[in-house]
């Protein structure tokens, strides 16, 4: 029996202004660089953004509850999902993202949680390559490449 519902957490210091980072997760045309492939809109307080992964044919609709300028990104994804921006002097953002609210019976918890912690840090590492970089890395879609879309890149 689980003592503690489990969460994921994911956090990763990035070498570029917080500003500039958090920019990289609310607007979809960076975002798209390291993580989906595409999203309808720029992540707004009380708005839905729809998330695609054309590489694999799925998307996701994501509920926004709450924007923090550079700060805080707050979503139900369909589990609560939130990203914390710190910033570390002028030109580096320590990032943690915790996701939570997992559903099924405990090992189904405990697998989704482990699943969203190797998922978000995957995120994090190719947004760092990105930022810091300029390199793409394709992380995600290499991360499955037998579920691959045919023709998909």
């Amino acid at each position: 029996m689980l003592k503690t519902e489990p969460i994921a957490r994911a956090q990763m210091l990035i070498r570029k202004p917080v500003a500039e980072v958090f920019e990289a997760f609310v607007d979809p045309q960076i975002t798209s660089r390291f993580w989906f492939s595409r999203g309808d809109r720029r992540l707004d307080e009380s708005d839905r953004v729809a998330w695609h992964w054309d590489m694999y044919g799925v998307s996701a609709d994501v509920e926004v509850k709450a924007i923090e300028r550079d700060r805080r990104i707050f979503i139900e994804w369909p589990t609560p999902v939130e990203w914390i921006f710190e910033a570390r002097g002028d030109d580096a953002a320590y990032v943690t993202i915790t996701a939570s609210g997992f559903e099924g019976d405990e090992d189904d918890k405990v697998a989704q949680a482990i699943d969203a912690m190797g998922g978000f840090t995957m995120v994090l590492a190719g947004c760092k390559a990105y930022l810091e970089h300029g390199i793409e890395l394709n992380l995600v879609a290499d991360h499955n490449p037998d579920n691959l879309v045919e023709g998909a890149s």
